[in-house]
């Protein structure tokens, strides 16, 4: 094992350990002052979900209400932390985990019915697992994370009541196999997945998503539960949804896209009814896969301020297409001087005008990443202090291109190759 997770895995565990100790009421107390320290410390994943918030449109959210709700977002994913320890050591969870509605679920794995749990990252999402295990044996997929000592720990937490945790690379074989053998299958759904080839508009906002859920049910026909949980006074709460079934006389790519359609549907309504326990913090509108950009400007929510002199303008004007190439589904904003009113541009979410560079300083948190092309210096300072994790100017573009620039190069000589991996839609020499 690497020395340094090594240390870290000894951290945790040795500052996590007393609250193994404590009542779930001051776990709960002290995961929120926890969490408010996190907001203001953890930068990136503060902007992360403040930019989130402010995407999920259909919301319609203040800038005080997504403030407060990000901070609440931070205190619900401390308390998640800090009750992994408690978990670890109490070995019946049912003093402070309740399922609602259990019956159905019941009934189906007594006749020997395979399910499918469909859930997402809301309040404390390991209590689902842990207590569906308590009553019925089943599987679940699980991304492994990089300190293999510390993941290693925390499997023997979710596997503690018997159930089983897969690998991705093994999750439609184990999981059809379990499904057969009338076992439960979990499954967080939640996670963007721009390769998927299918999306849902998530709050109004195009998310991609998984099919897996709806793959699995119809090819062994067993129906989807969408389970979700909500924190209480001392607690968690868990409903479970109407079995989705399958219908088999129905061609897979309908009944795919319907029972998916169906399941984020009733896990956003769930989201809805508490924000602030949903885990805002996650790529959830992520709109680039792995291949083209590079991670540093791998981001789903672009700003592009064009310049008002002219000549910068102009120069720029017929090099925006390259930037829509290597962004094709992203969120874009551009910000265009009123006096091209009359140009035609790329497409975009939004086409803002402007008549004074004082008007480029838009209170809007949607942005993670800002292409500033005028000359204020003003822009790079106002939406950094928002959600922008950069700004990006022309020199900036240069410096991060270097050796790679032809010469003489051109605009979108200098995007590609600033913004894009070699071997993408270009190659090093």
């Amino acid at each position: 094992m690497n020395p340094k997770d090594k240390k870290i895995y000894l951290l945790i565990r040795t500052l996590t350990f007393p609250f193994a100790l404590l009542p779930i009421s001051w776990i709960h107390a002290l995961g929120k002052l926890c969490g408010l320290i996190g907001y203001y410390c953890m930068t990136r994943y503060r902007k992360r979900a403040l930019s989130n918030l402010a995407l999920a449109k259909d919301l319609a959210l203040t800038k005080a209400q997504i403030f407060r709700l990000a901070k609440q977002s931070f205190q619900n994913l401390a308390i998640t932390c800090l009750e992994y320890p408690k978990l670890s050591f109490t070995q019946d969870i049912s003093r402070f985990v309740h399922c609602e509605n259990p019956e159905v679920a019941n009934a189906l794995y007594a006749k020997g019915q395979g399910m499918i749990f469909f859930c997402g990252h809301q309040s404390n999402w390991e209590v689902l697992f842990l207590d569906g295990n308590s009553r019925m044996k089943g599987v679940a997929i699980g991304k492994p994370i990089k300190n293999r000592r510390l993941y290693k720990w925390i499997i023997s937490i979710r596997e503690k009541n018997g159930g089983k945790i897969i690998a991705p690379q093994n999750a439609v074989r184990e999981s059809i196999r379990a499904l057969k053998r009338g076992l439960f299958v979990g499954i967080v759904g939640d996670q963007g997945m721009p390769g998927s080839g299918y999306s849902f508009p998530f709050f109004g906002r195009r998310a991609w998503s998984s099919t897996a859920p709806a793959l699995l049910a119809y090819k062994t026909n067993s129906p989807i539960l969408c389970a979700t949980t909500y924190r209480v006074k001392g607690g968690y709460r868990i409903r479970y949804s109407d079995p989705i079934w399958p219908d088999l006389s129905r061609p897979i790519e309908t009944e795919v896209i319907r029972m998916m359609d169906l399941s984020l549907t009733l896990l956003q309504e769930s989201i809805q009814r508490s924000l602030g326990e949903w885990l805002w913090q996650h790529n959830r509108w992520k709109q680039q896969t792995l291949h083209i950009l590079t991670k540093r400007f791998r981001q789903d929510c672009l700003c592009v301020i064009l310049p008002d002199k002219e000549k910068d303008f102009y120069a720029l004007l017929p090099h925006l297409g390259t930037l829509k190439q290597i962004y094709p589904q992203a969120f874009l904003s551009l910000l265009v001087p009123s006096c091209y009113r009359h140009i035609p541009l790329i497409e975009a979410d939004d086409t803002i005008y402007y008549d004074h560079p004082q008007q480029t300083l838009l209170p809007d948190l949607r942005f993670k990443l800002v292409f500033n092309f005028t000359d204020n210096p003003q822009i790079k300072k106002h939406y950094e202090r928002l959600s922008a994790f950069e700004v990006v100017d022309f020199k900036a573009l240069q410096r991060v291109a270097q050796s790679d620039l032809p010469d003489p190069f051109t605009y979108s000589d200098l995007f590609i190759r600033a913004l894009c991996r070699h071997g993408s839609i270009w190659n090093r020499d």
